[in-house]
């Protein structure tokens, strides 16, 4: 099935957003998503249904079909591959590669993606601490992370994953030591949102605003749980 970039993109959102929720996806969450109108959503959400991508109700939303998923899962393991080689063998930096894999992940032949995996010895996870789909393309298992603002002074946690989307908010969290499999300690939470912790990679505590505390996921480490 030939579709467009536009389409697969859809697609992606749509999956991303289902994310950690059971509910319908509503076409103002994609249109914020996509940074696009709600009508515009609404023509397109139209199409993909057409062609069985798409599960649509009108005013409860839309979930992606199973061939839907298919589809944006291979998009997802196409991006995800990319940021990682371009961080590991190009130099770029986390911050710099979102945008760059946007553009080539719809472009990528099979071979190239098995070339790339390869050549990254079949990572499980992208720079930024999201999950690679597997070459199968099974929907990676749903991770238990949360938000570091739901966390309380005393607490120490597991960086587990950073939101790509911002490169002035990962740059600012690199420089801190803050990063996927680091550990934290949570030194202060101000009534405000301010998080105060500290970072197993850097010296001195980091004021976290709640503005970027909230792109940043964070579980208990495995000995502390339960």
């Amino acid at each position: 099935m030939m579709l467009s970039d536009v389409m697969e993109d859809y697609l992606k959102a749509i999956y991303q957003l289902q994310q950690g929720t059971d509910d319908r996806i509503k076409t103002s969450a994609i249109a914020e998503e996509l940074d696009v109108t709600s009508p515009t959503v609404t023509s397109m959400l139209e199409k993909l249904e057409e062609r069985g991508l798409v599960d649509r109700e009108k005013y409860r939303g839309v979930t992606l079909s199973e061939e839907g998923e298919t589809v944006a899962l291979e998009v997802v393991r196409h991006h995800r591959l990319l940021e990682s080689y371009l961080t590991e063998h190009l130099d770029y930096d986390w911050s710099e590669v979102h945008e760059e894999a946007d553009r080539l992940e719809h472009h990528i032949s099979e071979d190239f993606e098995a070339r790339v995996a390869a050549a990254l010895d079949e990572p499980t996870v992208d720079p930024h601490g999201s999950p690679i789909p597997s070459a199968d393309l099974e929907p990676p298992e749903r991770r238990a992370g949360e938000s570091i603002a739901g966390f309380e002074e005393g607490d120490v946690v597991v960086v587990e994953e950073v939101a790509d989307r911002d490169p002035e908010i990962l740059s600012y969290l690199a420089d801190h030591g803050i990063e996927p499999g680091v550990e934290l300690e949570i030194l202060e939470v101000a009534p405000f949102g301010m998080v105060t912790a500290r970072s197993s990679a850097h010296d001195e505590p980091v004021s976290i605003p709640e503005t970027v505390a909230h792109h940043v996921r964070v579980a208990r480490p495995v000995e502390a749980e339960g």
